[in-house]
């Protein structure tokens, strides 16, 4: 009986994952806007509120103006919205409803190569 490493999950899970991908869905993004994705999904899990401005204000992510440009791009891609706040100044970046679903897709890639390890 072979034995599975975890070696071998991951990497059945990324290929599941790119069978995902290769799915009709949301467009692409460029690393920069994955790693913004990455954040805006933690601090939602996290119920923590994140603005355009604390984005912005992130020196990781690069200059403010790339970063806007990033959340504009990832909102005309569908991946994020951005909705008001008790400060009409203020836009909170959020996840949509089809970047939720990828990321349900993801998971349910996730189990189903934990799965296949037994």
């Amino acid at each position: 009986m072979k034995t599975t490493r975890p070696a071998d999950i991951f990497l059945r899970f990324l290929q599941l994952a790119e069978a995902v991908r290769g799915l009709p869905s949301l467009p692409d993004l460029d690393p920069l806007e994955e790693r913004i994705l990455m954040l805006v999904a933690r601090a939602g899990q996290e119920h923590q509120r994140l603005s355009v401005r604390d984005m912005m204000a992130r020196h990781e992510l690069g200059a403010p103006a790339t970063v806007h440009t990033r959340l504009k791009s990832m909102r005309e891609k569908g991946w994020i919205k951005l909705s008001d706040t008790e400060d009409s100044r203020r836009k909170q970046v959020e996840l949509t409803p089809a970047a939720l679903q990828h990321f349900d897709r993801l998971s349910q890639c996730m189990l189903k190569a934990t799965k296949s390890a037994g």
